[in-house]
């Protein structure tokens, strides 16, 4: 052997070099965790698209607002014209319409579930049926509002309600006013559900106090939300589902979730919605982009109450987000690399097992496929299912490896009984979010310190390999 070859091979011996191989194969292993990372994000978008699917002949998460009264009123406005250079003012005539909210509102809610699936993917449904009692009264100083009690126009008067997506009002709607049925007319809902809903003309001169009852059927997915109004609402929903999300601007008062399903109620005053009772500018809709998950809408405090509606959110939402858990398993992949290839590191080192950076590769490489198994066997058979199969099954491969690379079935055993430990560690971290970072930074100071004792006198920078020490 020439002397080049013999120092060579001198260097490859070396702890130090033995370490900076296996820091490059970890480090080359980011790029399929990257590919994992981008596989679960991809499996997530298909399963939004066929939720949607599902809901497209249903309907989707739905917001109800209303009731409101709405009166049109004439009023003059000072209007600014410029022709050739010239500005010039006019006064004319115009009709906008006053919006009158409810001095209480109390709304019931009851919420029928049901899991629809296409393929392997799900969706919850809804068909909730809504009921509800309002009373009205003009404000004894509506002028000071800006606007003439003898300019209203009571003959045109209307009373909206609101529903977000009008596909799901299927079980037909009832508007009974002062004990009068009245005729419902689809379209015209409340500014805050984007005008969709429905509404019925309304006899009422503004005398006295107007009340309101009604109530419809209406079909959704998702979540569904109200959108409080007026002097003081009383919500109260039920439904059979045990896994309610509470969202939106308030929390329930009170609220009871057993495995029967959830109820819970609301009582929400006029102080706490920054609106006042009677306003000439419709609330903007209460929830845009469809995702009820997202933070509140903040009001806009203006002149007569205009501005952005509050909503109140009650979600249907599936116990077990697997793809958000098999997402979060994925950010600990480096870690599951890191203590695998440091046992391995000081098998080697200390042990005086040769370990080869193509071994390294194909262990890291069976770490990474273990996310692989994980998302493709929980799309099927569930989280907690496809965690045990999926772990078992690398814990086994990787066990049966080991016992070739590092050369007894005792070094084997003691890699299978790290990895076990590593991945339930793993699934409890998944399960109690909020102290994985103090678990995590605690078994990484554990790690580090039980390395520092096992590699105290290996000394890093010799060429040489030290006498081999039974493991």
């Amino acid at each position: 052997m020439s002397e080049a070859d013999d120092q060579t091979g001198r260097r490859e011996r070396s702890p130090g070099i033995k370490l900076l191989f296996a820091a490059l194969v970890a480090a080359a292993l980011i790029v399929p965790l990257i590919l994992v990372y981008a596989l679960v994000y991809d499996r997530q978008e298909q399963s939004r698209t066929a939720q949607a699917a599902i809901n497209a002949g249903w309907g989707g998460e739905q917001v109800i607002a209303g009731p409101v009264v709405v009166v049109p009123f004439t009023t003059t406005e000072v209007q600014n014209e410029t022709v050739n250079g010239r500005t010039t003012s006019r006064t004319v005539e115009v009709e906008r319409n006053l919006y009158i909210s409810p001095v209480e509102n109390r709304i019931t809610s009851r919420l029928d579930p049901e899991e629809r699936r296409k393929s392997i993917y799900s969706s919850v449904l809804f068909e909730a049926d809504v009921k509800g009692t309002a009373r009205f009264a003009l404000p004894a100083d509506l002028e000071r509002f800006g606007v003439a009690r003898g300019a209203l126009r009571w003959d045109r008067a209307e009373v909206r309600i609101g529903a977000s997506d009008p596909r799901g009002l299927t079980g037909g709607g009832r508007i009974v006013a002062d004990g009068e049925t009245l005729g419902v007319e689809p379209g015209r809902g409340p500014g805050a559900t984007g005008g969709q809903g429905f509404f019925a003309f309304l006899p009422w001169d503004g005398e006295g106090e107007l009340g309101v009852a009604y109530g419809f059927g209406l079909r959704g997915s998702g979540s569904f939300a109200i959108v409080p109004r007026g002097g003081r609402t009383v919500w109260q929903i039920a439904s059979g589902w045990d896994s309610p999300s509470f969202g939106g601007a308030f929390l329930p008062d009170e609220r009871s979730i057993g495995e029967d399903g959830f109820t819970a109620r609301y009582t929400i005053d006029k102080l706490a919605l920054g609106q006042a009772a009677v306003t000439t500018d419709e609330q903007r809709p209460a929830i845009s982009g469809g995702d009820y998950r997202a933070p509140p809408p903040v009001v806009v405090p203006a002149a007569m109450g205009e501005g952005q509606a509050l909503a109140v959110t009650v979600g249907l939402v599936e116990p077990v987000d697997l793809y958000s858990k098999v997402d979060r398993a994925v950010k600990y992949g480096f870690l599951f690399i890191g203590f695998t290839f440091l046992a391995f590191l000081l098998f080697d080192i200390v042990g005086g097992a040769r370990v080869a950076a193509a071994e390294y590769l194909m262990t890291g490489a069976g770490l990474v496929l273990f996310f692989v198994l994980l998302l493709a066997f929980a799309e099927v058979v569930g989280f907690t299912a496809a965690y045990l199969v999926a772990s078992a099954a690398i814990i086994g491969l990787l066990t049966a490896y080991s016992a070739a690379v590092l050369g007894t079935w005792r070094r084997a055993g003691f890699i299978g009984a790290m990895l076990t430990g590593l991945y339930a560690l793993l699934f409890v971290l998944l399960n109690l979010e909020a102290w994985s970072l103090l678990i995590g930074a605690l078994l990484l100071f554990v790690a580090l310190a039980g390395v520092m004792y096992a590699t105290r006198r290996v000394d890093w920078g010799g060429v040489g390999r030290r006498e081999a020490v039974p493991a």
